[in-house]
């Protein structure tokens, strides 16, 4: 899926150390994506092989996911940890400042990278989410609903995980599937590892401990950023899918201008897609990447 990358796993130093690992290829100014829930890097089969004529693309595996280490903990998932994580792999790859182009939790996490690492992001494109602490704050019985999976996960070790590892295939096709709003299915060698990734019980504990982190760490960290008025200074753009949760319970656009400094620029749009606008709507991201992110 990924010719002429080449992978890499590098150690960070926080404690306890983990190994992130990613691929890379390209020439040009560094193009970091995140994936999401609960999926790898490969979300980004159908995008990334038609950037590095233009940019030197760098896809990683969150911790947690993936090929990347998976430690227990719920406070080795905050964001603010997971956004050191990036820095450390960057800057050992070389890349002191980078665009960025982040789906789901690997948006999350962005946001976190935005507000701590202010010089680290020239621009970022954010895809299918709102801050956390809005989202939660703002839960109403529709978003309940619709994002169910945020409420579940978050309970009590080992009530997810138990029940997640019990069928993980069904639990995919189930979950995953039922959120694609009825566009393109998942191709099979994709698909093939976001099930693999759900086989594995370290993987389904970490990212239980990731949601459990959004809805204890993150929240507390937010709170603390807005009310020091530490917010993104870099330009934004936000995607979401037009026949999913942003679109129907939030403003997107204005809850993140929220969370940016005044006269940041904050745009956005709807796109027609589901959940999963990577590989339901690669041909719009390809766009907006190749339009935002200029030197």
């Amino acid at each position: 899926m990924f010719e002429n990358f080449k992978t890499f796993d590098i150690t960070t130093q926080s404690s306890p150390h983990v190994s992130i690992h990613g691929i890379q290829s390209g020439t040009g100014p560094p193009l970091l994506l995140l994936h999401g829930f609960p999926q790898t890097h490969h979300i980004w089969h159908l995008i990334a092989p038609h950037l590095t004529s233009t940019y030197t693309v760098i896809a990683l595996d969150l911790r947690g996911y993936g090929a990347s280490s998976k430690p227990s903990g719920v406070e080795n998932y905050a964001k603010s940890v997971m956004a050191r994580d990036i820095i450390t792999v960057m800057s050992t790859l070389g890349h002191s400042a980078f665009y960025i182009c982040a789906h789901d939790r690997g948006a999350r996490v962005a946001h976190k990278l935005l507000v701590d690492y202010p010089s680290a992001v020239k621009k970022a494109i954010l895809l299918d989410i709102c801050p956390t602490l809005a989202m939660y704050g703002k839960t109403d019985l529709e978003f309940a609903k619709m994002y169910w999976h945020w409420f579940f996960l978050i309970q009590k070790e080992p009530l997810p995980e138990t029940m997640i590892s019990n069928d993980p295939r069904k639990f995919a096709e189930l979950f995953m599937k039922g959120r694609s709003g009825g566009f393109k299915e998942f191709e099979e060698e994709a698909w093939g590892e976001y099930v693999k990734v759900l086989e594995d019980r370290d993987a389904v504990h970490a990212m239980c401990e990731d949601y459990r982190a959004s809805s204890t760490e993150d929240l507390e960290e937010s709170k603390r950023d807005l009310e020091m008025g530490r917010k993104i200074k870099c330009p934004i753009r936000v995607l979401w899918g037009k026949h999913g949760v942003i679109e129907k319970c939030f403003d997107a656009v204005e809850e993140w201008k929220a969370v940016a400094e005044e006269g940041v620029e904050v745009s956005g749009t709807s796109v027609n897609s589901g959940h999963y606008i990577p590989e339901q709507a690669p041909k719009v991201v390809l766009e907006n990447i190749k339009q935002f992110f200029v030197e």
